[in-house]
């Protein structure tokens, strides 16, 4: 079905277990290499006059997409997805937040709900160039990427970042207090554009014969994304239940299939809320710059699949063997870096299915405790 991904039909069934906490052959893993240099294309080059024109430029986007998964030796259970990329406060952008656009894969907005008296006049604009912009370059994927790759969707972020982003998240962190019913207010009404407008693009992405996907290149043929508050880490529990939970189960409910993105120690006081969830599927947690290390976060994987809930494991490539002799195989879903080459790759594939068997280090119950 993907010229870039042969065995595709595979790792669906693979990716429909792991949402339905099943197991086929072996564990989900994600990992790519490069391929021999003699197999590659030359990628596109920038020619343009700022970060914005190169980031905007939809047609040099959706080349640039084509030859680095032509140049990419998609391993295991990895994907060739790409994604119309314009940062994670594009969703702010609808509603006249401007985005600068920086030189490395950096992009941020300033906000513009300055004063709560002007809150009637923040509005999702369908005339939003930022908008026109998204769809140019959903289009330009599709067309390029047309039985080779998969498109997949941009990168929302709606919720208590879209709101921190309009306000400024320390003026956020503010009016939790002093504007409750304003913030619940702005949320409810972002609630209903977010999935207006995501049923626009699942709409898009799978009359164009794509499986929906994002940033996090998990599949389903129903709807899926990773539902997430960076904000969080700023507010206590008793906050995040009442203002934003909410929002977040009915995201889940709205959705086939899901992924929280659980982003730094900050956000670990929620994990317990978000694990009740009945509708999640599974947890993503990102421990964040300077907190690297498997080791350091065994119990919180073990309470996620404690739970019922997938785990995504983010490793490199030489801590695959502690995460092996500590939690089961079921559940788990790896995202592996470091990969050295394609020999050690299939060396990973072998020693996960004999993980799934049992062949290799003895069963580990996940435990509740952390």
């Amino acid at each position: 079905m993907f010229t870039f991904k042969p065995d595709y039909e595979q790792v669906k069934a693979r990716m429909e277990a792991f949402w339905e906490g099943e197991i086929i052959d072996r564990p989900l893993a994600q990992f790519t290499v490069p391929k021999p240099v003699e197999e590659w294309v030359p990628e596109p080059i920038s020619g343009h006059a700022t970060p914005g024109d190169r980031w905007q430029d939809a047609a040099f986007q959706a080349e640039l997409a084509l030859a680095r998964c032509n140049n990419t030796e998609f391993m295991a259970d990895a994907l060739p997805v790409a994604w119309p990329n314009l940062g994670p406060e594009i969703f702010s952008s609808f509603y006249g937040c401007p985005i600068h656009f920086g030189d490395y894969g950096t992009s941020w907005t300033d906000p513009v709900l300055l004063d709560w008296d002007e809150a009637d006049q923040i509005r999702f604009d369908p005339q939003s160039p930022y908008l026109a912009k998204l769809d140019e370059m959903t289009d330009a994927l599709i067309a390029v990427g047309q039985g080779k790759f998969i498109v997949g969707m941009t990168d929302w972020h709606p919720g208590g970042d879209w709101l921190a982003a309009l306000r400024d998240p320390q003026n956020l962190a503010m009016d939790l207090i002093t504007h409750p019913d304003d913030v619940k207010r702005m949320l409810a009404m972002a609630e209903r554009d977010y999935m207006a407008i995501y049923d626009v693009y699942y709409a898009k992405l799978r009359a164009a014969g794509n499986p929906i996907t994002s940033w996090t290149p998990l599949i389903s043929d129903g709807k899926y994304y990773i539902p997430s508050n960076d904000f969080s880490c700023m507010v206590s529990n008793r906050m995040y239940r009442e203002f934003f939970l909410p929002g977040i189960e009915r995201e889940c409910q709205f959705l086939h299939r899901s992924i929280y993105h659980l982003d730094g120690p900050g956000a670990l006081r929620h994990l317990d809320d978000i694990l009740a969830i009945p509708e999640l599927g599974a947890v993503q947690w990102v421990c964040g710059a300077g907190n690297e290390g498997f080791h350091r976060w065994v119990e919180v994987y073990r309470r996620i699949l404690a739970a019922g809930k997938g785990a995504q494991v983010s490793i490199d490539y030489s801590e695959l063997d502690d995460v092996i002799a500590a939690l089961p195989a079921k559940g788990v879903y790896l995202s592996i870096s470091g990969v050295p080459s394609r020999e050690a790759g299939l060396d990973i594939i072998k020693k996960l299915e004999h993980w799934a068997a049992g062949k290799i280090f003895p069963s580990v119950q996940p435990t509740a405790s952390a």
